[in-house]
């Protein structure tokens, strides 16, 4: 019998992997997204997160971007 799965293969660069992991690392158990890391810079994860990621990665990016003193 074959088990299929939905869901988003994510393709990106290996920080943003690891951000993306410790994202779903931070999560309690009910709330986990990753069905399963593919290698460094590949993974498959649930379709519902497809609205929230992209909003957190928004979000972390504006934590660290570099403002100019005035």
């Amino acid at each position: 019998m074959v088990n299929a799965t939905k869901g988003l293969f994510i393709s990106c660069d290996v920080p943003m992997a690891q951000f993306i992991i410790n994202l779903n690392d931070s999560m309690p158990p009910s709330d986990k997204f990753i069905i399963c890391v593919l290698d460094n810079t590949h993974m498959f994860v649930q379709p519902h997160v497809a609205e929230m990621l992209p909003r957190a990665i928004a979000d972390f990016r504006n934590q660290n971007a570099y403002a100019k003193p005035i």
